[in-house]
């Protein structure tokens, strides 16, 4: 299939596309030899270029990562085909019916404005999954997904508590234990015991921070990543105006001391603050 400058391609050529780079016989080895397995990687990286571009507001972007997270679930569906498990139909009929079945306020006679606060979502996906025969197991926990950025997975571990009311009833107490779990990393770091020993404790103390730093934001009903990935921006566009300072004397970083890089940065820090 050439590509033609005067076709708009649609949904069932890309179908198309997908069954051609997967035939064993004539198509493109590397994505002949793929599976769920190796694929996934590049289907959450997709998924973080799409949130790239919205973060930049880049829309030209988006309309290209949108289109490279589609490829992902056009490839995922196609792999499940070859093993006649589903098709890509399937794929579009099960969210089709999920959603319908999971807005009866705009698709049924449910009250729209309570919708949100009587726990229809959770109730409904709560049979939803009855209905498949899936359960709990062990714990409610279990269908978190382990893929999840660790940040999101903690606070997605913190709902599910706080849903049979495992739960700080208010912020204060969770910034207690920031405190006590930063109080705790410290006594780590002090500790004069073996390097082994010493590494293993500060790596726990230290997940223990950031555990409960997740459950800060989620108090505060804010996205951890969300916060973290524009902490990075923040880091990166002052230390960029750092090499820029020091570029116009023909200097890089590795010829300014911390003490001036310090000054630099709160140069930029108040600039920042006053745009």
């Amino acid at each position: 299939m050439p590509e033609a400058a005067d076709k708009r391609y649609t949904l069932d050529d890309l179908l198309g596309v997908m069954a051609r780079l997967r035939d064993r016989f004539s198509g493109c080895p590397w994505d002949v030899e793929q599976s769920f397995a190796t694929i996934a990687p590049y289907t959450i990286e997709e998924a973080y270029e799409v949130a790239d571009a919205i973060a930049r507001d880049d829309l030209d972007a988006l309309k290209d990562e949108l289109g490279d997270l589609l490829l992902q679930v056009v490839y995922h569906a196609q792999m499940a085909s070859e093993a006649e498990r589903f098709e890509f139909a399937d794929v579009v009929d099960a969210i089709t019916r999920k959603m319908i079945r999971r807005h009866p306020h705009v698709f049924g006679d449910a009250d729209r404005t309570a919708f949100l606060d009587d726990g229809t979502w959770q109730r409904i996906k709560a049979e939803e999954k009855a209905g498949r025969g899936e359960a709990h197991g062990d714990s409610r926990l279990e269908d978190v997904p382990l893929a999840f950025p660790g940040l999101t997975r903690a606070v997605k571990l913190q709902k599910r508590a706080a849903e049979v009311g495992f739960d700080w009833p208010s912020l204060v107490p969770v910034l207690a234990k920031v405190e006590e779990e930063i109080a705790e990393l410290k006594s780590a770091i002090a500790d004069s015991g073996g390097a082994e020993d010493r590494t293993t404790r500060v790596a726990e103390e230290f997940g223990d921070l950031l555990f409960v730093m997740a459950n800060v934001a989620r108090h505060l009903k804010l996205d951890p990543e969300a916060a973290l990935r524009g902490a990075n921006d923040k880091f990166v566009r002052r230390f960029k105006s750092i090499e820029r300072a020091l570029a116009k004397d023909g200097r890089t970083p590795e010829d300014a001391s911390l003490e001036e890089m310090d000054q630099l940065w709160d140069e930029a820090k108040a600039a920042e603050s006053k745009a």
